[in-house]
């Protein structure tokens, strides 16, 4: 397979048993789910660095493997093929091994993907309120394609409404960590600590 841009590696190459640099056992994956806006990628990034492990953003991994950004999949192809795409790459990233992954926020809500999120590895759900992901959403610098074309009261009433039907799938998440006041790099490191304390990485 190709080797991934924007901080994702191919998986190493460890022999059964033996731990990852990080100290890790091999076949160890965390999976992060939660709404967008939620800091997946931040959080996926810091801790995959302080356990030195690989970490892909699934969306990113889309990108890569399609050569089209999410946007233009969405523009051209509709959500609905989107969802397939998405469930077909779940499939083949969460089978590295000692890695981190980010999930797109309505990956868990499609097909078996939360059943398979699951089996594949240990699952957080990074919860923030509503009102907290839209401030950082508005702050974003990435367009997402469900926002597009939405007054800002729009945006708001829309992440109300979603992240109350999309709950359901997130709380069935191995673990979960409210991230809601997770806004600037101390809180980002404290977060990290918490998220290996709970994964009992400490």
């Amino acid at each position: 397979m190709e080797k991934l841009t924007k901080d994702a590696a191919d998986p190493p190459s460890t022999s059964a048993g033996t731990p990852s640099p990080g100290g890790v056992e091999r076949g160890f994956r965390i999976i992060l789910i939660g709404y967008m806006g939620s800091g997946k990628t931040t959080v996926g990034k810091a801790l995959a660095a302080d356990l030195r492990m690989p970490f892909y953003d699934l969306d990113w991994y889309i990108e890569s493997r399609m050569r089209k950004s999410v946007r233009q999949i969405f523009d051209e192809q509709g959500e609905e093929r989107f969802r397939q795409i998405e469930h077909n790459m779940l499939h083949e990233v969460a089978e590295f091994e000692n890695v981190v992954i980010s999930c797109g926020g309505g990956t868990p809500c499609f097909f078996d993907n939360m059943d398979y999120i699951n089996r594949q590895g240990e699952s957080v759900y990074l919860k923030c309120t509503p009102e907290v992901l839209y401030r950082h959403l508005k702050m974003g610098k990435t367009v997402r394609p469900l926002l597009l074309n939405k007054t800002p009261e729009e945006v708001q009433t829309f992440i109300h409404e979603q992240l109350g039907q999309r709950e359901a799938y997130y709380v069935q998440a191995r673990h979960t960590l409210d991230v809601t006041l997770m806004d600037n790099y101390d809180k980002i490191k404290i977060t990290v600590d918490k998220l290996k304390e709970t994964l009992g990485l400490r």
